[in-house]
């Protein structure tokens, strides 16, 4: 009998074409053997070229759905993704703020890689003042983080500037993501109140790369919960994500930017 997996409780939008969202937080999840649970905050209509459609779910059933896997199941970590509206923001704030959202991180999912704008422009304040206070980590990539400080970020430097002016927010730790620099490798940095962490990946050449963000920020929610340290968490991470996109790096689905191989090295043998 295998033992009990651990709960995590994403509350993120869906995406249609499977690749980044709730979808790729799920199978994130279940590739290191975490029981997700989930609270839908929008349906979006995209696919690998675009977002073509979103419907925003009422902040009231945002609500209703965390506050039902709240009352069964104990949640040892929460991943946020996109949030879309202040009012959603406001209500994971209230419950955060109360110690019911454990080791939260959050993605500030502010635009879907294709351009298209996820996040209304009074929600970043929110994000800022109400929910980043009580984040174990955020995890801004260079166009978000660039947003939220108000300068653009073009060099690795830069980053570091962004985590510690972000940290003056009240997060614990933030992880500033520089997949959009350019360079034969991938780096990402940590600032964690006390220390810099560096993380370097070699740059996989692949279009295949939707999702990225969602599947880092739900892989260290999973290595939080069961117990590792923040900066062995986001290490690991880094790592699965790197597996996915070389795993995935020849792959033709759909006609824009791809997903990633959420299962790279955990197949069982014929899967």
């Amino acid at each position: 009998m295998s033992p009990t997996p651990p709960v995590v409780l994403v509350i993120a939008g869906s995406d249609s074409g499977g690749g980044a969202g709730v979808q790729a937080d799920v199978r994130t999840l279940a590739a290191h053997g975490v029981f997700p649970t989930t609270a839908l905050t929008a349906l979006t209509a995209q696919n690998t070229a675009g977002v073509e459609s979103v419907f925003v779910v009422p902040a009231e059933v945002v609500a209703a759905q965390i506050d039902a896997v709240l009352g069964d199941f104990t949640v040892r970590a929460t991943k946020t993704g996109m949030l879309a509206t202040a009012g959603i923001v406001e209500v994971l704030a209230a419950r955060a703020a109360t110690g019911a959202l454990p080791s939260l991180v959050v993605d500030p999912v502010m635009v879907a890689s294709s351009g298209d704008r996820l996040l209304e422009p009074e929600a970043e304040r929110a994000y800022v003042e109400r929910l980043f206070p009580h984040a174990a980590v955020i995890t801004p990539n260079l166009r978000e983080a660039a947003v939220l400080v108000g300068a653009p970020l073009a060099t690795e430097d830069d980053m570091v500037h962004a985590a510690r002016e972000l940290a003056g927010s009240g997060a614990a730790a933030v992880l500033v993501k520089g997949g959009h620099l350019s360079g034969e490798e991938s780096v990402d940095v940590l600032w964690d109140g006390q220390r810099l962490h560096r993380f370097v990946s070699p740059r996989v050449p692949t279009a295949n790369v939707h999702g990225t963000g969602c599947s880092l920020a739900s892989a260290i929610a999973a290595g939080l919960c069961r117990g590792d340290e923040l900066a062995t968490a986001v290490e690991a991470a880094k790592r699965y994500v790197h597996r996915g996109l070389l795993a995935a790096a020849g792959w033709t689905l759909g006609r824009g930017h791809g997903p990633i191989d959420h299962f790279a090295g955990t197949r069982l043998p014929g899967g």
